[in-house]
């Protein structure tokens, strides 16, 4: 019996994309493969070489930093040392710090019996000028009309308790 004819389909090969492309037109050697594992043993090797570099590298820097520091401290030092040799500063020194005085000298001790919210309240110092914010002029006017012009007593002025006698007033003019 014959066979039956069974018809050929062509079948379509898909065409590799652009890696797969490039992927299957890449030929190894044993030289490239040889490279390639020497390259990748010397970042291996070469890795920890460097890292251990860098971290010296790093402390250097930290300790190079910490000397600055310390020899700027050690200038500070060696200025101070030179003006406690100044025998006009320990003198300053010690008048301020432990109140001592010179033969003949009187000193007065103040203290500050001001509540703390006042002394919390003071306006800093300032290194430049600033406007006064009243006009002294016209509050000296003010002042001086008032106290001429007033019809109270010296001892009403004063905040001296009043006498019991009364204040003459002027006799009407005829």
């Amino acid at each position: 019996m014959p066979k039956p004819r069974t018809r050929r389909v062509p079948v379509r090969m898909s065409r590799p994309t652009g890696t797969g492309r490039w992927l299957r037109q890449l030929h190894f050697s044993a030289f490239s493969l040889v490279m390639m594992g020497v390259l990748v043993l010397a970042v291996v090797i070469l890795a920890p070489t460097v890292q251990a570099f860098l971290a010296q590298r790093q402390q250097i820097s930290d300790q190079q930093h910490a000397v600055d520091q310390l020899a700027t401290q050690v200038n500070t030092l060696k200025d101070q040392r030179a003006r406690w040799n100044d025998p006009s500063y320990l003198r300053a020194q010690a008048r301020d710090r432990l109140y001592y005085v010179m033969p003949g000298e009187v000193s007065y001790l103040v203290i500050d019996d001001r509540p703390p919210a006042a002394k919390q309240d003071a306006t800093p110092v300032s290194s430049r000028l600033q406007k006064t914010r009243t006009d002294w002029v016209s509050s000296l006017f003010g002042s001086f009309m008032g106290a001429g012009l007033t019809e109270a007593t010296p001892q009403q002025l004063g905040g001296a308790p009043t006498s019991p006698t009364p204040t003459p007033t002027p006799a009407p003019k005829k």
